[in-house]
């Protein structure tokens, strides 16, 4: 990352925009920048027949703006090749956000807010590490760093927000639909009354869709797959490039990839117990508690090797992140160091230079 390489970029799209003699992308009109996003889809992500591809080339040409539009979203989706696993995420439900708006699950103004912070991220390379939340800007509901909430849906399903998650929800057509962007939820399916027949109850995600049997959920975004334990009944599994599903079961949780599913290991943690305010298990390394902790606070935690494979048990609350961690260092071998506010180092409680005093 480096604040002069993204001035040049700046500087480039505005020197191009002056030589064409029409406004800059930030001044284009919302239906030309629509029009653009609705081009990617037909011809980047459906097979273009030479009518289409005729119809796009008159539409490029009809106005100098239409061609800024389709270099300025075409452009943005080539800037995420060769990226590492963990922005492949993003690309794909970036894909998944166009093709939804179409459904009406996201408005197009912020649709257009959504591509002109993902096109300032990618210049400064904080989308890419999960550092700029995009996804609450296309979101219904969203949290931040350490909040929770918890809402009521007209079908009578509670749904519990996890820290910094942002979901979209549709309850209007023949699927009841929840569209997981980033972070985590519980959700505890309702009954549907009033509808003749209950409705299926769907949750999308990048990787793939799941759909609830009668239940009570977790589902959690990493970089590498969606998380689902499930804690009543049972959930079907969907993979997104895969013909196979599976049925994940209570007391059970799996991973759901891409191209299939596979057993996930919590490390001896509970999945649903953050709804609760903490976090609870046996035998879990204090390294995978120390990485779980820093989801509920702003900043960072390191965890020397030294102390990683310590093992504690118990609950652990998620409220108060800085008395869970004084309360570690009070029950085992541990010391504190902040080296601010919001870096908190985590080492041996006797280290060479204290033997040395």
């Amino acid at each position: 990352m480096s604040t002069p390489k993204h001035s040049a970029c700046a500087a480039d799209i505005q020197s191009q925009d002056h030589n064409l003699d029409v406004p800059s992308p930030a001044a284009l009109p919302d239906d030309i920048v629509d029009a653009a996003i609705t081009w990617s889809i037909k011809l980047d992500y459906n097979e273009a027949n030479a009518d289409i591809k005729r119809r796009f080339e008159h539409w490029l040409q009809a106005n100098p703006m239409h061609a800024i539009a389709w270099e300025r979203i075409h452009s943005l989706r080539h800037s995420f090749s060769g990226t590492s696993a963990s922005s492949a995420l993003v690309i794909s439900t970036m894909e998944h956000a166009d093709q939804l708006r179409h459904q009406s699950l996201l408005k197009r103004r912020k649709t257009i807010q959504l591509l002109s912070l993902a096109n300032l991220a990618i210049g400064t390379g904080w989308l890419v590490r999960a550092q700029l939340p995009w996804q609450r800007l296309t979101a219904d509901t969203s949290t931040g760093i350490g909040e929770q909430r918890t809402l009521q849906l007209a079908d009578g399903t509670e749904l519990i927000l996890n820290t910094d998650t942002a979901i979209r929800t549709d309850l209007s057509g023949e699927n009841r639909i929840i569209l997981l962007l980033r972070g985590e939820i519980m959700v505890k399916t309702g009954a549907d009354m009033q509808h003749a027949e209950k409705r299926p109850f769907l949750v999308y995600t990048s990787f793939g869709k799941m759909q609830a049997l009668g239940t009570r959920f977790t589902v959690r975004l990493a970089s590498q797959g969606a998380l689902i334990s499930v804690q009543e009944h049972a959930v079907a599994l969907y993979p997104a490039q895969s013909q196979a599903s599976y049925v994940v079961k209570v007391n059970e949780s799996r991973w759901l990839r891409e191209n299939g599913t596979e057993p996930a290991n919590l490390h001896g943690m509970d999945a649903g117990s953050w709804a609760h305010g903490v976090i609870s298990g046996n035998n879990i390394r204090l390294a995978d508690l120390l990485a779980e902790l820093a989801r509920y606070r702003m900043g960072h935690i390191s965890c020397a090797p030294e102390i990683a494979d310590l093992r504690v048990s118990g609950l652990f609350h998620i409220k108060d992140t800085d008395k869970t961690l004084q309360f570690l260092a009070d029950t085992q071998p541990i010391r504190l160091s902040f080296r601010t506010r919001l870096w908190v180092s985590v080492g041996p409680a006797h280290t060479n230079s204290d033997a040395l005093l």
